[in-house]
């Protein structure tokens, strides 16, 4: 997140480049495009203090197309870059750009270590379960029986859950959205207002390769009953308010319930609370099609940025004075440096 007051307000055309955009007519790309130029003026954000970081695949001609700083880097160390570029300018806003294979293949581990390290920055994961870029090939995302070149006769692989992987990775902001949702600009304001590592799951529909993959939940019209859009402190209701989300206390996971009349503290539904890691996890995990697709903002606590850790340590380094890090960053409090010394 950039806590810079800006210099100028901007609108859309502004983030806008000349290049010509280059993705399949019809891609989901598009309008993700869309929604973050039309979010970047509402975020107060400028171009000249903002970078876009993207790896390889068809997400990561994003750079391309912002009126930014961007660097189009290598397949899967976005994150590592990312990390560079954070550290020698920690005041820039700093996004990354990333796909399902980029991010939880070849670049998990990466991945991985910048949610733990929990760098602040914003990650933006489109899961289109394929590998668009290389001519339709499956991808970590893929699910069990997905035909392709690599699976011809369908694939046998456990997909992974990327909000599932950022939770276990210690994320500490998690949400998903998709790539026409009119709540899509809503989900990356609440990521660029946490102060850490924000990972962003965007199911985005690869014209192409695995076309309309996501139809059941994230249709332009005629889905919404299957979408559980989750906001903090509110009840987990869904059908236009006929279902819920309640917890199974005897299988310690969670079920679904009939809402009868709006009443959905007698059906026993459940008030989201960002703060609860284990029940983002249960939110993660529930299988649609029993289940609705959770969407929002999942699960969002943050604590100290590994950016300011390494700050303070090198100021602190510098004038010959060693701090207690450990101490600090366990109890979870945030602090900052003044005149060369971390104060709490």
């Amino acid at each position: 997140m950039n806590d810079m007051t800006p210099v100028k307000a901007t609108s859309p055309k502004d983030w806008e480049t000349d290049q010509e955009v280059r993705w399949c007519p019809g891609c989901g790309d598009y309008a993700i495009l869309k929604a973050v130029q039309r979010t970047m003026p509402e975020l107060g954000s400028t171009p000249e203090n903002t970078v876009f970081i993207s790896g390889i695949g068809c997400s990561s001609r994003f750079p391309y197309y912002m009126e930014t700083y961007g660097f189009h880097t290598i397949h899967g160390r976005a994150p590592a870059v990312a990390t560079g570029v954070k550290l020698a300018n920690p005041d820039l806003d700093v996004w990354i750009i990333t796909g399902d294979g980029d991010a939880l293949s070849i670049g998990g581990n990466h991945t991985m270590h910048l949610l733990r390290r929990n760098l602040d920055c914003q990650i933006m994961l489109f899961n289109n379960e394929i590998y668009g870029l290389t001519k339709g090939q499956y991808s970590p995302t893929s699910r069990v029986g997905t035909t392709s070149p690599s699976t011809p006769y369908g694939s046998v692989d456990r997909p992974a859950t990327p909000c599932a992987f950022a939770l276990g990775s210690g994320a500490r902001f998690v949400a998903r959205g998709f790539d026409v949702s009119k709540n899509l600009p809503e989900v990356l304001k609440a990521a660029h207002a946490h102060r850490g590592a924000a990972f962003i799951e965007i199911f985005q529909n690869c014209i192409v390769y695995n076309k309309d993959v996501f139809e059941d939940f994230a249709a332009p019209k005629g889905a919404e009953d299957h979408q559980l859009w989750l906001h903090n402190g509110e009840p987990m209701i869904f059908a236009k308010g006929t279902k819920g989300i309640a917890l199974d206390a005897e299988a310690l996971n969670l079920k679904v319930v009939d809402v009868v009349d709006g009443d959905w503290q007698s059906a026993g539904v459940i008030v989201h609370d960002v703060t609860n890691r284990s029940v983002a996890h249960m939110l993660v995990e529930m299988p649609f099609g029993e289940f609705p697709m959770a969407l929002g903002v999942l699960y969002d606590d943050p604590r100290p940025t590994f950016n300011d850790a390494v700050i303070a340590q090198n100021a602190s380094a510098s004038v010959g004075k060693t701090a207690d890090l450990g101490k600090l960053l366990a109890k979870g409090q945030t602090w900052t440096v003044a005149d060369g010394h971390p104060e709490v």
